[in-house]
């Protein structure tokens, strides 16, 4: 079995100056099209490869959704807007070859520096993940309930998924607010060399906000998924492989579209490793 991981492994293009190529694999597809956090990621990892300094991390990036990417072949184009010698800013923009449009990403890198240590972030107090029910497990005996989407790789071989708090969506909806904490886990954890996450888990893991938004406002006939408009993660910290804690919150919604956030803790909630942000909007399902 391939690991879903490679699809990060983007190689520079040697006809076109800052272009890259990569695959994405149909394992990473939700609903349509790949879920935009390993988008993402190759458009980081890119831009990590033409930046070219490993002193220098992400530090935030932002993405948007100005097309639909597909699984298969991209191209990546990558920009260097300015090559600092501890920050540097870099644009990104991945498209199947001969699409106008697809996923656009402007990323800070960054060497460390002198500043201030601070904390003022506190993690949710819930259970650990031994012994709760994992998205993965069957629906419970006696329970009459059919989901709305069919069950996807992403969840299934990727991404292991235990909620901490929230409501299962065969329960009663009631009105309350939007908090959800979820336990994620990588089945095949993607690591550098130093033996930590790699900067591409984060940004796969925070790309479940609109969970928050079911939460909310309780199921609809027909069925949503929640797109992005836009995505952004700050990077906070680097952590081991293992759980990682999301707690998810969709803050408002108006016009077709919420604004939904994460902040994301490792197993020992020692400190975040990311905070995300992103506006969605609501595609109905008929």
């Amino acid at each position: 079995m391939s690991n879903p991981w490679d699809d990060l492994s983007v190689v520079a293009d040697p006809d076109v100056p800052n272009r890259f190529r990569a695959t994405i694999s149909d394992k990473w597809t939700l609903a349509v099209v790949p879920q935009g956090g390993i988008v993402t990621a190759i458009a980081v990892e890119a831009m990590a490869a033409a930046l070219g300094d490993p002193t220098q991390t992400l530090r935030t990036q932002t993405s948007v959704y100005a097309g639909q990417v597909f699984a298969g072949d991209v191209d990546i184009d990558v920009t260097v807007l300015r090559r600092g010698r501890s920050m540097s800013q870099l644009s990104a923009t991945v498209t199947n070859p001969g699409s106008p449009a697809g996923l656009t990403v402007v990323a800070v890198f960054g060497a460390p520096r002198k500043g201030f240590d601070f904390l003022d972030l506190t993690p949710p107090d819930v259970p650990g993940p031994d012994g709760l029910r994992s998205y993965r497990d069957p629906i419970p005996d006696g329970i009459d309930f059919e989901f709305a989407f069919p069950r996807m790789a992403f969840w299934e071989e990727i991404v292991e998924t235990r909620p901490a708090t929230g409501r299962a969506p065969w329960e009663p909806f009631e009105p309350g607010p939007s908090d959800v904490v979820n336990w994620f886990r990588f089945d095949d954890p993607p690591t550098d060399d130093d033996g930590l996450l790699h900067p591409a888990a984060p940004l796969v893991v925070c790309d479940t906000m609109p969970g928050s938004v079911g939460q909310k406002v309780g199921p609809s006939d027909p069925p949503w998924f929640g797109p992005s408009a836009d995505y952004t993660v700050h990077s906070l910290g680097r952590t081991e492989p293992g759980w990682l804690l999301g707690h998810l919150r969709a803050r408002a919604g108006a016009d077709g579209y919420a604004s939904v956030e994460m902040t994301l803790w490792p197993e020992d909630l020692s400190h975040p490793v990311a905070y995300a942000t992103q506006v969605m909007f609501f595609s109905f399902v008929r």
